[in-house]
């Protein structure tokens, strides 16, 4: 039996480091990718509003939305960032903030 537990532990402690650089990985692309938003070249733009498009809306990403509105020279890199800003903005326009959670 204790052969079994030694087992189980050694396969939790892997799962678990495996999900730690997962964690890692997935969190330098999400980093890379809203670099790669101001970047010179227009596709890796494009990748990078392809990919905050999938993200929840926050605070954060609205203002970078908006920023780059204002910087980017295409029209087509323009008009597909409004688009998203105006689903994040719809997305933030439904959250409530509870005031009894907010205050000490």
């Amino acid at each position: 039996m204790k052969k079994s537990v030694k087992t189980a532990g050694l396969t939790v402690l892997a799962a678990a480091a495996i999900g730690a650089i997962a964690a890692v990985v997935i969190r330098d692309q999400i980093i890379r990718h809203k670099r790669d938003l101001f970047s010179p070249r227009t596709l890796r733009r494009l990748a990078a509003l392809g990919h905050i498009s999938q993200e929840r809306a926050s605070v954060d990403l609205i203002r970078l939305l908006l920023d780059f509105i204002s910087w980017e020279p295409r029209r087509m890199l323009r008009d597909r960032a409004q688009v998203i800003l105006d689903r994040m903005l719809d997305e933030a326009e439904g959250l409530t903030i509870d005031p009894k959670a907010t205050s000490a």
